[in-house]
């Protein structure tokens, strides 16, 4: 079942139960699908670029949740943080951070990395191999942590 029609889903059930909130996220995650759709690309989205284009989605409510937060505005923060808990719903599983240091240290074997220098291709590969898994932020701070 496809992303799309699974959020479509959610949204009838959403709208049944009168989940403002899930309704705002699920919304959300529809709009970036028909925007990505209707952008140039083929058709039907590719899983990895559904995985993405949610991951983008969590990041940009928890950037904006982190903001409010700073500015001591929790009544805007925690709607941002539930709408992370609706489109996380719709991703893999995430990784701890423990299991992402496990995955990353055969990469780093595997390419003969031994400094810092050789982060980015670490990164390039961690990237690929953990797509979906994690975001990119945990990822570098690991790298960067094995290869001080």
């Amino acid at each position: 079942m496809s992303l799309e029609s699974q959020v479509m889903e959610a949204m009838k059930v959403a709208m049944k139960a009168k989940d403002t909130v899930t309704l705002e996220a699920l919304r959300a995650v529809k709009s970036a699908i028909l925007l990505t759709k209707t952008s140039g690309s083929e058709g039907e989205l590719k899983e990895a670029d559904e995985m993405a284009l949610l991951q983008k989605l969590v990041k940009q409510r928890r950037d904006s949740a982190a903001i409010y937060q700073q500015q001591n505005r929790a009544d805007l923060a925690n709607p941002e943080l539930a709408q992370v808990a609706v489109i996380e719903q719709f991703l893999p599983k995430q990784l701890s951070e423990d299991e992402v240091e496990a995955a990353i240290k055969p990469i780093v074997s595997r390419l003969g990395a031994s400094s810092i220098k050789d982060m980015g291709k670490v990164m390039g590969e961690a990237s690929k191999e953990l797509a979906g898994k994690t975001d990119g932020k945990t990822i570098s701070l690991i790298v960067k942590k094995l290869l001080s």
